[in-house]
């Protein structure tokens, strides 16, 4: 167990592990764990699982351009015998669907993961959504900690995924119900190769994740975040075992 304040993320220190520490002394054992499918919420499923909780697995249909995370997830957690709830939000859809991840309309840019071509991929509070429901089921359930794949990769982009948007609502999420309730982002200062090395650290099967953002049979290999992914593959000199459209991405 770490000895962390229970309602504080802890910051990186020079030199250490980017990887933190997911547990809490005053932990329940049962956890929320917000699952989409893709790899840094496998990651953290298995890390959670690892850690010795009782999963509770939530994944989110917000009106996604497709589903194949989604199903990804269910067959995951059914293999792995946990309670897995995919929660229909898509009457929300108006009020976030200004984003290439929800408008079919808009074209899904395509090349590497920053600021300047992948703006368009921002969905609109996302994670104080998924968030603030995961906080309500984990109270419901007798859970005091969500956990969520928020990672270093993704703070130039998104500022749901950010350390001062973590700290600001586990203050919330302290104070929002009689039951405090502790965010936990583990990989939150590391990044996509990070977050790779520690799940082959622990034996995980890759192929059992979606990462492309379009929904065809197979990967695209040309988005953002299919660039991440191969990028964090080739970085630790191993085969990506999902099968791209363009047998070329993956070289």
């Amino acid at each position: 167990m770490s000895d962390l304040p229970r309602h504080s993320p802890r910051r990186q220190h020079a030199g250490e592990s980017a990887v933190t520490a997911i547990t809490s002394p005053e932990d329940t054992t049962k956890a929320v764990v917000i699952y989409s499918g893709g790899m840094d919420s496998y990651t953290v499923l298995h890390r959670a699982l690892r850690a010795g909780f009782e999963v509770h697995a939530l994944s989110f249909h917000y009106g996604q351009r497709h589903s194949r995370e989604l199903e990804t997830a269910h067959d995951v957690c059914q293999r792995l015998g946990i309670a897995h709830q995919v929660v229909d939000i898509r009457a929300i859809h108006g009020l976030i669907g200004n984003s290439a991840l929800t408008d079919a309309t808009q074209t899904m840019p395509d090349g590497d993961y920053d600021a300047d071509n992948m703006a368009a991929t921002v969905v609109p509070n996302r994670n104080m959504i998924l968030l603030s429901l995961a906080i309500g089921h984990a109270v419901n359930i007798g859970a005091n900690v969500c956990f969520y794949g928020a990672h270093g990769g993704d703070h130039v982009l998104y500022p749901d995924c950010r350390p001062e948007f973590v700290e600001r609502m586990n203050d919330v999420a302290a104070i929002a119900d009689f039951t405090p309730v502790r965010i936990a982002a583990p990989y939150l200062h590391a990044s996509k190769e990070e977050i790779l090395a520690d799940g082959l650290a622990m034996g995980l099967d890759y192929a059992q994740t979606w990462t492309c953002y379009r929904g065809a049979e197979r990967s695209c290999g040309h988005c953002g975040s299919c660039r991440e992914r191969l990028a964090a593959f080739a970085a630790q000199g191993v085969t990506d075992p999902l099968v791209y459209a363009d047998a070329g991405a993956s070289d």
